[in-house]
């Protein structure tokens, strides 16, 4: 790994000293760390933090030996690694130049698809992003490859493996891009991160309004961010799309008595028993 792909990686721009590193290495821990990923991206997750520390390992040996990282130093590295590239392609060139002729009437042209727009699996709030460079560090089986993704909310080095690519002559159906945030969603919940755990439902709620699993989900979520008339609203749309379900009374029930509106809450603990009776018949 180069100095300019370390910088890249650690989203740091020059001059970055010890601190400005120390700093990147804990936020994006905070990130990548794999107890926030879902089961499917742990091993990204894994990977990914290991890239992140032999980035700021180089980075900080850098730092306390000769100071800050400067533009100058990201601009040699960077050269240096594109001199390095030149030259390899050169010599594969010449390579594949000295199989002969007969061999190379014989090739058929390499045909593929590139794909610019992109989400991230892990973090599907962030929207459609947009690649800007693809870069490739380690070797053999310790590869890894990344994607320099423009979003609107800003510009994220991510591993390429973390991205699900966006084909828009063929439109998401809601039903899909509910799922996609909901799974997000339990992930969150599941860290104990509600405030990201309801925007992510909100997201699932906008594309399937009627989805009994989103509409619960999300009323619990806003009841521990005590956000309670959100709570109360989505609670009561619950019930309407899922009227036989006595635990949509029950969180109805619990979140009118945090309102300190005990009426209500008797009505929906009757409404409630009512329905676990029609349940038992």
């Amino acid at each position: 790994m180069t100095i300019d792909q370390a910088m890249e990686l650690l989203e740091l721009e020059p001059p970055a000293g010890l601190r400005a590193i120390q700093l990147a290495r804990r936020n994006l821990a905070k990130r990548w760390h794999p107890d926030k990923a879902a089961p499917d991206q742990r091993i990204v997750h894994e990977r990914q933090m290991k890239s992140v520390n032999e980035a700021a390992d180089l980075l900080e040996l850098r730092a306390e030996a000769d100071g800050p990282i400067t533009r100058m130093d990201v601009r040699v590295a960077a050269d240096a690694a594109r001199r390095a590239r030149a030259e390899a392609g050169r010599r594969a060139y010449e390579a594949s130049q000295a199989q002969g002729a007969a061999e190379a009437a014989g090739a058929q042209p390499e045909r593929s698809i590139v794909y610019r727009y992109v989400r991230s699996v892990t973090y599907p709030e962030w929207g459609v992003g947009s690649i800007t460079d693809i870069s490739f560090t380690g070797d053999g089986d310790d590869i890894q490859r990344w994607a320099r993704v423009e979003f609107s909310s800003g510009k994220f080095t991510l591993p390429l493996d973390n991205l699900m690519f966006v084909d828009f002559a063929k439109r998401e159906r809601d039903v899909e891009r509910a799922q996609r945030f909901l799974v997000a969603a339990r992930d969150a919940i599941a860290n104990g991160n509600h405030e990201l755990a309801s925007k992510r439902l909100v997201y699932a709620r906008n594309a399937d309004p009627q989805n009994p699993e989103i509409l619960g989900l999300l009323a619990g979520e806003y009841r521990e961010l005590a956000r309670l008339r959100e709570a109360g609203r989505t609670v009561r749309d619950w019930i309407r799309a899922d009227p036989q379900n006595p635990a949509a009374y029950r969180l109805a029930e619990l979140i009118y008595k945090d309102m300190g509106a005990h009426d209500l809450a008797a009505d929906v603990a009757a409404a409630g028993r009512k329905a676990r009776r029609r349940i038992a018949a």
